[in-house]
This record gives C-alpha cells, sequence and structure tokens, in this order.
C-alpha cells in the first residue's frame, strides 16, 4: 500500500510541477502523463497484493546447515531447491561451513549467487594464508626471499605455529559480501535471523553468537582447530562450533522455528582403511560426540536431507560443482514434503544482493591496544590513513600488510557507522613468540655452498623493532646484521654491519687490466673481505616508493697469491660514504616473476679514505636499475631489464667499478651478473647493460627459459656517444629453473660471440 500512494503522490507532484514550468510556455496538459502512469499504478498493485497473499497462519520454517568443510556445499544444492518449491525460510542457524552459507543467505543471496561466489573462490588460499609479494615491504621481501624455514623460538625451544592459517582470505572475502549488512549488530535483524555456533576452546562450552560483527561470527564458526586460528569476540578464544554443537537445532526451535529442515553432512563414523590422514582423523575425533547426540537431533527435524557425500573429505573444493550437485539430488528426493511446506504462501521473485559496490569509506580507525607496536607502524602497514575512500581489495591488501610482518598471531576487523562513513576497527592479537630461527641452504659458483642461520628478535628496546642476524656457515663464512626501527610512514630507523668474502680466479683486475699488464698475467686468484657498517634512515614515499639515506663505514680488503714479483696485498682501505636511494618493486616473484616492475637507484658520495694505495680523491657513483614482467601468452612471460651507472669525480677507485660476470650470486657493493661471462670479467667506471628473457612455466613450479643480454662497459663510456652503438659486449642462453622451499633450483648455459666461451651455472636455493 505504500508503494501505490508513493506511486499516486509522484503522480500529483509530478502534475504540479509541469504546470508551474510550462503554464507560459506550451500548451502542455498533464492529463497524458496520469493516462500512461495509470496502468502501471495497476499492475504494481495487483502485483504487490499477490506477493503479499500469504497465510497468517502458516508455520515458521527453520533452516538448520551442519558443518562438514568442502561438503558444506552440498547446502547450496539444497538451497536451490527449496527456492524451486517456493519456501520462504524464516530462520537460519548453522555450524561451520553451514554458518558461512547460511550467513550468506541470511544476507540476502540467493542459491544462484551463493553457487557462483564459491565456484570462483580460490581453495588454495582457503586453506592457508597467501601473502603476495606486493603485500610485503622491503624488509620483509628480503626475508622471504633469503630463508626456507622459519620456527618460533620460546625460552630456548623451538616451537610450531599454533595453526596452518588465519583464515585471512575467508575473512576478507566473508567481510566484502557482507557489506550491505556490515553495520547490523542484532542478527535478528537481517533479511532472514540468523544464529550460528563456535566453542571457546578455554571452557570447551557452546557459544550462540546471534549479534555481534556477522563476517567476524561466521568466521569464529568455522575457526577448524589447527588449520585456522581462534577468533577472539568478547574476550573469548573461540573455535569450529562443530566441536560442541555440529547441528544446532535447538537452538533455532528457540528462534520460533515451528518446522525445522535440517542439511545434514556431517561424517559418520569411519573405520581404519578410511581413517588414512590426520584431517579425517581430527573430522573423526570432532565427530565423535556430535554422532551420537544426532539421533536426538533428528527427532525434533521434520524433513532431514542427508546428501550422499560419503566419497568427499573436509577439504575436497576441487569437487565443489560435484557436491553442490549432490545437495540438489538429495533435496528432490523430498521435493513433495518441501512443495507442501510451499503451498502456504505464494512464491516471491528471488532478491539478489548487489555486488556492484566494491568501496567504502574509512573516516577513522581504531586498534586494540599494542605494547609493542606504535599506531604509526599499524597505519604505515596498512597504507592508507583515516579518510581514504578503498576497496575492498586495498583494504584486503593493507591486513595482508600486517600479516606479512609476522607480529600479530590474529588479525580481524569490523566496520562502525561513523556519521555518512565508516570507522574500521583492527583486532589485532600480537604475536607472542618474538625471537624466530630461520634457515637456509645456497649453493652457486662464487660462493660455493653456505647453510645460513638466522635470529630474529622483536621488541629488543624500542616498540617496532627487529633485530635480525644472519650467519652463513660454510666454504666462505658471512654475516649480515641489520637493526631497524620501523615508524610506517614517518622515518624509520636502522642500523647494518655486513661481512662479505668469497676466493676466486677472475680475468678483471678492477683496473683496466693494468696490474695484469704489469705482472704478464691473464688472470688473478684474489681474496676478497668486505666488512660494511651503515646508518641510515627512509620512509615510504607516496605509500609506495622507499626512499632513504645513509652514512656508511666499509673496509676493504684484497690480496692474492699469484703476485709473485710484489706484495699480495695490494688494497687494505677504510672508506666513508654517504648514501641515498630510492626503491619501488612490484614483481609477484623475484626469481621468476610473471607481472610487476622495479626501479632501484642510488647515489653514494665517497668523501675520505685511509688510502692504503695513495690513489684515492672524493668521487660519487650513480646507478640505476630498472625491469619490468609481463606475460606475453599463457604461461609464457616477458622479462626485460635495463641498468646502468657512472661516477664523477677526478678519479673513482678502480675497487669499486662496476664488475659483470657470472650468474646466481647476492650482488655486493658493483657486482652484477652478466651470461656468457665468468664471474668479475667486465670491469669499468661506467657501464649500460640490458637484458631479455622468456620464461615458459611448462608445468607448474618448472620454467624453462631463454636469454640475450648485451653491455658497453669501460672508463667514461658516457663521455661521448659511443655506448650507444652496437654493444661491445653479448652474451646468450638458455636454462631449467624450478621453485622449491629452500628457493630456485637452476642450471643455466651460457656464451658469448666474442669470447667463444661457454659457461654452464649451476644454482640452488635463495641468494643470500
Amino acid at each position: 500500500m505504500g508503494l501505490i500512494l508513493g506511486v499516486v503522490m509522484f503522480v500529483l507532484i509530478l502534475q504540479k510541477r509541469n504546470q508551474k514550468s510550462l503554464l507560459y510556455k506550451t500548451s502542455f496538459h498533464p492529463l497524458p502523463i496520469t493516462y500512461y502512469l495509470l496502468p502501471i499504478t495497476f499492475f504494481l498493485l495487483s502485483s504487490t497484493t499477490f506477493a503479499q497473499e500469504e497465510n497468517p497462519n502458516r508455520p515458521k520454517i527453520g533452516l538448520v546447515l551442519s558443518g562438514g568443510g568442502a561438503k558444506g556445499l552440498a547446502h547450496i544444492g539444497v538451497l536451490k531447491v527449496i527456492e524451486e518449491a517456493g519456501i520462504k525460510i524464516d530462520y537460519i542457524s548453522g555450524t561451520s561451513m553451514g554458518a558461512i552459507v547460511g550467513g550468506l543467505y541470511a544476507a540476502g543471496y540467493n542459491a544462484k549467487q551463493l553457487d557462483s561466489i564459491f565456484t570462483h573462490t580460490d581453495y588454495d588460499a582457503v586453506i592457508q594464508d597467501f601473502v603476495p609479494r606486493s603485500s610485503k615491504n622491503f624488509y620483509e621481501k628480503g626475508n622471504d626471499e633469503r630463508y626456507a624455514l622459519t620456527l618460533p623460538f620460546n625460552k630456548l625451544r623451538l616451537g610450531i605455529p599454533s595453526a596452518l592459517s588465519k583464515g585471512l582470505y575467508n575473512y576478507n572475502m566473508i567481510s566484502r559480501l557482507t557489506h550491505n549488512v556490515r553495520h547490523v549488530r542484532d542478527f535478528n535483524q537481517l533479511p532472514i535471523p540468523f544464529l550460528c555456533v563456535a566453542t571457546n576452546i578455554e571452557t570447551g562450552e557452546e557459544v550462540i553468537l546471534n549479534s555481534g560483527y556477522l563476517a567476524q561470527s561466521i568466521m569464529a564458526s568455522g575457526a577448524f582447530p589447527s588449520l585456522y586460528s581462534p577468533i577472539i569476540i568478547d574476550g573469548k578464544y573461540l573455535i569450529d562450533g562443530g566441536v560442541v554443537n555440529n547441528f544446532p537445532a535447538e537452538e533455532i526451535k528457540k528462534l520460533g522455528a515451528d518446522i525445522i529442515i535440517g542439511v545434514d553432512v556431517q561424517d559418520d563414523l569411519k573405520d581404519r582403511t578410511f581413517l588414512r590422514d590426520a584431517t579425517r582423523i581430527l573430522v573423526q575425533i570432532s565427530n565423535l560426540q556430535m554422532i551420537q547426540k544426532m539421533q536426538e537431533k533428528k527427532l525434533i527435524t521434520n524433513i532431514y536431507i542427508k546428501p550422499d557425500i560419503g566419497e568427499y573429505s573436509v577439504i575436497s573444493f576441487d569437487k565443489g560443482s560435484e557436491i553442490v550437485d549432490k545437495g540438489e539430488l538429495a533435496a528432490k528426493a523430498v521435493l513433495n514434503e518441501l512443495k507442501k511446506l510451499g503451498q502456504n504462501y505464494t512464491k516471491e521473485p528471488l532478491q539478489e544482493v548487489k555486488t556492484e559496490r566494491d568501496s567504502i569509506g574509512i573516516k577513522s580507525l581504531s586498534h586494540t591496544k599494542l605494547d609493542n607496536y606504535t599506531r604509526s607502524y599499524i597505519i604505515g602497514k596498512l597504507r592508507f590513513k583515516p579518510g581514504s575512500n578503498l576497496t575492498y581489495g586495498k583494504l584486503k591488501q593493507g591486513v595482508e600488510n600486517l600479516n606479512a610482518s609476522q607480529s600479530f598471531g590474529s588479525i580481524n576487523y569490523t566496520f562502525d557507522k561513523d556519521h555518512d562513513e565508516d570507522r574500521l576497527n583492527l583486532n589485532l592479537t600480537e604475536n607472542p613468540n618474538k625471537t624466530l630461527l630461520r634457515f637456509g641452504l645456497h649453493y652457486d659458483g662464487l660462493y660455493k655452498s653456505a647453510l645460513l642461520v638466522n635470529v630474529t628478535q622483536k621488541k629488543i628496546l624500542f616498540k617496532n623493532d627487529v633485530i635480525s642476524g644472519d650467519f652463513v656457515l660454510g666454504d666462505n663464512f658471512r654475516y649480515y646484521l641489520d637493526y631497524y626501527i620501523d615508524n610506517g610512514f614517518h622515518w624509520s630507523f636502522g642500523f647494518k654491519s655486513r661481512l662479505n668474502q668469497f676466493n676466486r680466479n677472475i680475468t678483471s683486475d678492477f683496473s683496466d687490466g693494468v696490474l695484469f699488464a704489469e705482472n704478464n698475467i691473464s688472470t688473478l686468484n684474489i681474496n676478497f673481505i668486505d666488512f660494511t657498517n651503515q646508518i641510515y634512515l627512509q620512509t615510504l614515499f607516496v605509500q609506495k616508493f622507499l626512499v632513504g639515506a645513509g652514512f656508511e663505514h666499509k673496509r676493504l680488503k684484497i690480496e692474492s697469491e699469484t703476485l709473485q714479483n710484489s706484495t699480495s696485498l695490494f688494497e687494505k682501505s677504510d672508506y666513508y660514504s654517504l648514501f641515498g636511494y630510492l626503491k619501488f618493486d612490484s614483481f609477484d616473484n623475484k626469481y621468476f616473476p610473471k607481472s610487476g616492475w622495479y626501479f632501484n637507484g642510488d647515489i653514494q658520495s665517497f668523501l675520505y679514505s685511509t688510502d692504503y694505495t695513495n690513489s684515492f680523491n672524493r668521487y660519487s657513483i650513480f646507478k640505476a636499475d630498472f625491469g619490468f614482467a609481463k606475460k606475453i601468452i599463457r604461461k609464457t612471460t616477458l622479462l626485460v631489464q635495463s641498468e646502468g651507472g657512472f661516477s664523477i669525480g677526478e678519479e673513482s677507485v678502480p675497487f669499486f667499478n662496476f664488475v659483470l660476470g657470472g650468474y646466481g650470486f647476492y650482488p655486493v657493493n658493483n657486482f652484477r651478473p652478466f651470461y656468457g661471462y665468468d664471474f668479475l670479467s667486465l670491469a669499468g667506471n661506467s657501464y649500460v647493460k640490458a637484458l631479455f628473457q622468456v620464461d615458459v612455466e611448462i608445468f607448474k613450479r618448472n620454467h624453462l627459459n631463454a636469454f640475450a643480454n648485451f653491455s658497453n662497459i669501460g672508463t667514461n663510456i658516457f663521455d661521448d656517444d659511443n655506448w650507444l652503438q652496437r654493444p661491445s659486449y653479448t652474451g646468450y642462453g638458455f636454462g631449467y629453473g624450478m621453485e622449491t622451499v629452500i628457493g630456485p633450483l637452476e642450471i643455466k648455459h651460457s656464451w658469448s660471440p666474442e669470447t667463444k666461451d661457454h659457461f654452464t651455472w649451476f644454482g640452488i636455493g635463495f641468494w643470500f
């Protein structure tokens, strides 16, 4: 009736406005408008009356959806048949996967929408937290690309993570999908009244969740033990409700349901032939108590539906469409009973949640009180500030940034209304393990074999700080120490200390061949030792670029037993310099990128040296490195990289010249890889280099690639335009690489047309 009155009022107002506005302009008559709108009015009158023809005494229908992991996708098939029968659900209760499907249905989604949502879900991400590389800052990227194994270390004991995943992918997805009801705090006010069940892990008690933030409650009900971290609500540590009540029939009856439709996707007890893995055993344990109670629950369930899904497991998400069909088939077996219920009211058109909107205005931001981290740290990780209008994708990335820091044991959030926008409430639990042990393995042709042991300690002196120590044991001992105070968008501070050393036969003497000519040699065996200390400060620029500056002390020692007619020590100096840098990196993978680009530019000005060679003059080095990766056809990626550098001053120190050659080693100073030439083969105080590579992922995590690189390098090559001419040095090759838990396993073969030399390099593990 309100709609009819609204239409009539609209007609009258429109007539009056037209009379006033057109009185002196035209002979327009308002009657035709009424004439054209009158049939619409009667149509709305008749259709509205038709939709409201409902038996006022009809029974209230309650729907119970049990938990069961991937098998819970059968609920969607059942809902399709329920809608086909014309049944209007008045109440929904659910546990675990039943809470997810039921909660979204209660929020306004229909079965067809739910089917589409779960069809397009990334189930690899559902089971474990995947943090894209773009969500990590440069410090975190370095960690993930150096260590093969990370373990918590507390009170001199190694630990294991409390859960495989924090469930952030699920939380972000459910939060976005329930955008339309994000301000509803009483679940009885949802389009369909709803409740779900969780378990208080500390007391073992059942917790009924019928109020609060819908996404948070749904995720608490589905927090499967050991797979997902507990969700904290009102101070309670909550896990999967299936532990205590996997079929909440009594609870929905208390809401007012007269007739209960129950969908049971739980396993019956299995014998030893089925219990072949830990997941199935855990499910069986959680089902023991529930199966005993199911006989009583069936008695109060009027229409009991149990899909035939015994062949599937709780993680059979790859069989989702089959499981949905099984649910539909089971519901059609009781279709006559469902249709009888549907006769109590007229079938209504299905409502659909409008999902086009994917943005939210964050007017303010709050977070739980933290002992070890500041507000600036949190905002810096999120990479957006209060007052931002952002997409859910941007919010998801911010949450992933927080997770990438490994500073928090659990992360979730809620929204409250703040005038016409929202207040984002971050619920963060600090990770109790502040000490981590990390390990890595590596082999290359320059540093040889190496075992990496890392100790990382957070909150050692101040809030937001972390100290990390790498110790490399093997053919060449090395260490790397980094102390860093991360203040997000504000200036952050740090100190680095590094010892790097190797022994190698090289074909460059760092000084345009002068040393080789004087001693009548073509190769030189050197012991190279670099001891560097830096104090630096850095910050984020436009939320993406890292800009920083600092002061460096470096002691360089180079000696060789090859030189028989002179001292074996030809460099032993301390250098003091200022440096600055600008960095950006959006590669999705450092070693096998498929998308993204990076830029790394820096300047270093050498101010003073103890000058062992009596040849030091103040000078500066400028260098820049740029590259991008783009998929050109399916599973084929093009990588293009360009770099260059030069020095400014009276005369550069030859030991800091740019030196090209080799592959697979962690670059130090100005040593750069170059295909076609052996390690440290080409040297000069200025250079330019380009690389083109095509990579084909022949099957998952296995790559074939072909590449070509070109360079001009020498003394002051930019003084004229010769460097723009044909490159003096070229190299071509092909290789195979495999992504493993310890890093890339690679073999590359290259040759140079200039020297006719061939080189084959093996690399194992992350570079460090």
